[in-house]
């Protein structure tokens, strides 16, 4: 039997670890893998574009409860320098991934031990739910435990701030160094309670520190009330398909729409419980080919054909938005969606006061939006990629209203009571929609033609290279090409003019590069801020022309973006 010792630092790991089989873990992959084993420690996990998320593994680039406990001390004493000695009160929730409800009672734990207050939720809870309840309650900060739409090995860390959004430069910066610091002093107190479950915790308590266990079921009945007084009056008639991708979005959709007074969903059944291995759909994102496939035949044998299907990602915040076609059903693009809420949200909004309006999109997002908002007389900010961003405006523009911001990955606000993605929310307002173009005697597509129609055809697409499988000097090669890509021309089209984003010329420096082309057509290139990829998103703009009808203009847009397609495959490939 091989008893090789641990190197120093991972046995120093393996000591702070509250969990014996990941450290376990470690000791069998350093003498079988001692490489693998070497790379769980290249680094630490960082702040991406949606907090922390990573495979559940051992090591500081994982995640595990000893980067969970850390981060949340690290959280904790940055919120106590900056609260100059008052006990902040954080809210902990988490989804029903592997070891969340564990990671939260960790993250719990750090905060009473400090001497802070914390609201614990008792069940797997939807995020919006939680940033909801976050921002009701005024906290200070509020962790999720969730990893989204990753695949079922993953999980991850969101933290939101005091003003409800995710955390940007400087606050990330000083957060991690607070990590760093806490990581590097290895201040992990053993006070029995390791391996509690979130009920077991109930009266856990420290000098200064208090830990109430609350109910989700009112968290969540407070945020299904807000969702509900986000919709007006129009029709509630609609036929809706859903599915909650094996998330914990299910039963809190199906509640809020008949509250709202929609018929209650037919449900895919397969897909409505919770289930941590996801076993219908190995990648639960909604963007992902395949992964409405069940939702799709379950459509085909209804009683009637539905109107459309709504599906959430497996934390709730992402909403996919499927309809029929004459070849069958087909997912609505996030740019799609995003332009529908956008002309419904403004053309039936009822100003309360004199501010201006306000729309907000990721860079990446399409460029209809800016032309619909300058229609309706709003202002149409564009961001970094990230809700951390997206969201910014609701404070950092106090003097405007904040109507809607999405970004091209199914991310959509349509409430500023959640200051992130809300699927919830916004499939009560896509129910909406529909049920007015129903009443009309139209469908969302129909409604999508008009649109373009009256401003031109915007048709995007994209390309996305995955690196998991490459070593860490090839992705950072591979990081690195994307940003600096600066071809003359694209799919036969003379390239006008590029911008490296990293040089931070209109927005904050970040890694990628946006390539103008002559035609009008705009390609932008990036690493992605919560996978290994790097994506490539592509748009062509068709104006308004009598000579054509919208599917002769449809069909040369999708000649034109698959000639990009293929060449910004070869830039990034070759």
């Amino acid at each position: 039997m091989d008893t090789t010792p641990l190197p120093r630092q991972m046995k120093r790991w393996a000591d702070l670890d509250p969990d014996r089989q990941t450290a376990r873990q470690l000791a069998d992959l350093h003498r079988s893998a001692p490489a693998e084993a070497d790379l769980l420690f290249e680094g630490r996990i960082g702040f991406g574009t949606a907090g922390l998320r990573a495979a559940m593994d051992p090591g500081p680039n994982r995640m595990n409860r000893v980067v969970v406990r850390q981060t949340t001390a690290g959280l904790f004493r940055w919120l106590r320098q900056k609260g100059e000695g008052v006990a902040p009160l954080v809210v902990v929730g988490f989804d029903a991934r592997h070891n969340s409800e564990q990671f939260a009672a960790d993250a719990a734990r750090e905060v009473v031990e400090g001497g802070g207050v914390v609201h614990l939720l008792d069940e797997a809870t939807p995020t919006p739910v939680v940033a909801h309840e976050g921002l009701r309650l005024g906290a200070d900060a509020t962790i999720v435990i969730t990893a989204s739409h990753n695949p079922p090995a993953d999980n991850g860390y969101k933290l939101y701030l005091g003003d409800g959004i995710q955390l940007v430069s400087p606050a990330d910066e000083e957060i991690a160094h607070a990590i760093d610091d806490i990581a590097s002093e290895h201040l992990e107190s053993d006070s029995g309670d390791h391996g509690r479950s979130v009920v077991d915790l109930v009266g856990l308590a420290r000098p200064g520190g208090e830990l109430r266990v609350v109910s989700a079921a009112a968290a969540t009945a407070a945020h299904r009330a807000m969702a509900v007084s986000t919709i007006g009056v129009a029709p509630r008639q609609v036929d809706v398909l859903y599915t909650a991708m094996h998330g914990v979005g299910g039963q809190a959709l199906v509640d809020a729409m008949v509250e709202a007074g929609f018929p209650e969903p037919l449900v895919v059944a397969e897909q409505f419980a919770p289930d941590p291995e996801f076993p219908t759909t190995p990648f639960p994102n909604p963007e992902e080919p395949g992964a409405l496939d069940l939702a799709f035949r379950a459509a085909e044998v209804a009683p009637s054909t539905p109107d459309l299907i709504l599906a959430n990602d497996p934390d709730a915040d992402r909403l996919a938005v499927a309809v029929a076609g004459k070849d069958g059903w087909r997912r609505l693009s996030g740019d799609d969606v995003g332009v529908l809420l956008a002309d419904h949200l403004l053309r039936h909004h009822s100003p309360t006061a004199t501010a201006p309006l306000l729309v907000a999109s990721s860079i990446v997002s399409s460029r209809f939006i800016d032309v619909i908002a300058a229609h309706h007389g709003a202002e149409s900010i564009r961001t970094l990629t990230g809700f951390k961003w997206v969201a910014r405006p609701i404070v950092e523009r106090p003097d405007a209203e904040y109507i809607l911001g999405y970004e091209e990955a199914l991310g959509y606000c349509v409430n500023p009571a959640v200051r992130d993605k809300d699927g919830i929310t916004a499939a009560l307002v896509m129910a909406e929609i529909a049920a007015g173009c129903r009443r009309d005697g139209t469908t969302l597509t129909e409604r999508l033609d008009e649109l373009a129609e009256q401003f031109g055809l915007f048709a995007t697409s994209q390309v996305s290279i995955g690196f998991g499988h490459l070593g860490v000097d090839e992705q950072r090669q591979l990081r690195e090409r994307a940003g600096g890509l600066s071809p003359a021309e694209l799919g036969g089209v003379s390239v006008s003019s590029i911008e490296f984003l990293d040089q931070g010329l209109h927005l904050p420096p970040t890694a990628g590069v946006l390539i103008e082309l002559s035609d009008g057509s705009r390609v932008i290139v990036r690493p992605s801020g919560t996978e290994p990829k790097v994506k490539a998103y592509i748009e062509v703009v068709s104006p308004k022309r009598a000579d054509l009808t919208m599917a002769e203009v449809k069909g040369n847009a999708k000649d034109r973006l698959a000639r990009l397609e293929e060449a910004v495959t070869r830039l990034l490939v070759d």
